[in-house]
């Protein structure tokens, strides 16, 4: 075991681990560390703790100390010089006439490097704006092409549900998301009812996920045939997973039919299949390789 504290370099981003040494860290606290980029500035959002030695990337850096007064000024400073930074990439990238989109701009601590955040439909040649930059801001230029799923966790937004982006406010990581989790839930396989800002799956899908998939485990599906509690046979014409309920068209003495509710607990039926063995129709699997095709994201944390 070994004891470590958990630092962020910026909202929602990846937590990496550093030693806090002899300095006295709480949660909330701000601290200079060195990282692969060079020095920078980040937030403590867990302090100190012991994790197992298998969980930490060596070799593990120490805090060089808890920000001061003056390096919470000169991180202010860096994010108005990034505002400026931004603007001329903007006019160099017109310049050069390539076809890219800015994103974001950002400063190490030390103002040893310069990155510039874009995404591209294909590769680009920046070598000649790279050289522009660098005679410009006189320090080392890295220009690197995200995802729009990045793009969209660094500007954030308002989601469909009328709140924050989860990527852009709590989300350190982007989860696996499949359409399949929009079936599960019994959602519409329209892309624009489950994608997100991004274009991409909502990331969302997973979080109810795994209740969904338990619940329905209980529940038979739509056109199954059931025996109900009385001993009518019947085919399931819909079911309410959240109130595990369902209702069943059953054939009565006369042959005549009739649309009854039952209790999911109260029905004799074969179990469904769990959801790795669920089958999706033709169109459904054109929808799922459409979707989850471009549902892939580059990583932006790299310290």
């Amino acid at each position: 075991m070994t004891r470590v504290i958990g630092v962020r370099f910026r909202t929602a981003g990846k937590i990496y681990f550093f030693a806090p040494g002899k300095h006295d860290i709480k949660t909330g606290d701000q601290v200079i560390v060195e990282t692969a980029r060079g020095v920078e500035f980040g937030f403590v959002v867990t302090g100190p703790k012991d994790v197992e030695d298998e969980r930490i990337t060596q070799p593990l850096k120490q805090v060089i100390r808890i920000a001061t007064e003056e390096d919470k000024k000169k991180e202010a400073k860096n994010h108005e010089k990034e505002k400026e930074a931004f603007e001329i990439c903007l006019e160099k990238i017109r310049k050069h006439g390539l076809e890219m989109k800015l994103i974001d701009a950002e400063y190490t601590f030390d103002n040893n490097k310069v990155l510039f955040y874009f995404t591209a439909d294909g590769r680009i040649d920046f070598r000649e704006l790279v050289k522009d930059l660098a005679s410009v801001f006189r320090t080392r230029i890295e220009l690197r092409q995200i995802g729009v799923r990045d793009e969209t966790k660094i500007r954030g937004g308002i989601g469909i549900c009328g709140r924050p982006l989860c990527c852009h406010t709590y989300l350190s990581e982007f989860a696996p998301v499949s359409i399949k989790m929009a079936k599960e839930q019994n959602l519409s396989l329209n892309p624009t009812k489950i994608s997100g800002v991004c274009g991409r799956l909502m990331c969302c899908l997973t979080n109810e996920e795994e209740i969904y998939e338990e619940l329905n485990s209980h529940l038979p599906g739509n056109g199954d045939h059931v025996t109900t509690p009385d001993g009518l046979k019947g085919d399931v014409q819909s079911v309410n997973v959240l109130r595990q309920l369902v209702k069943v068209i059953v054939t009565l003495d006369n042959d005549e039919k009739e649309i009854r509710e039952y209790k999911a607990s109260e029905l004799k039926f074969k179990p469904k299949r769990r959801k790795k063995d669920t089958k999706l129709s033709k169109e459904e699997m054109e929808e799922l390789r459409r979707l989850e095709e471009k549902n892939s994201g580059s990583r932006l944390d790299d310290n």
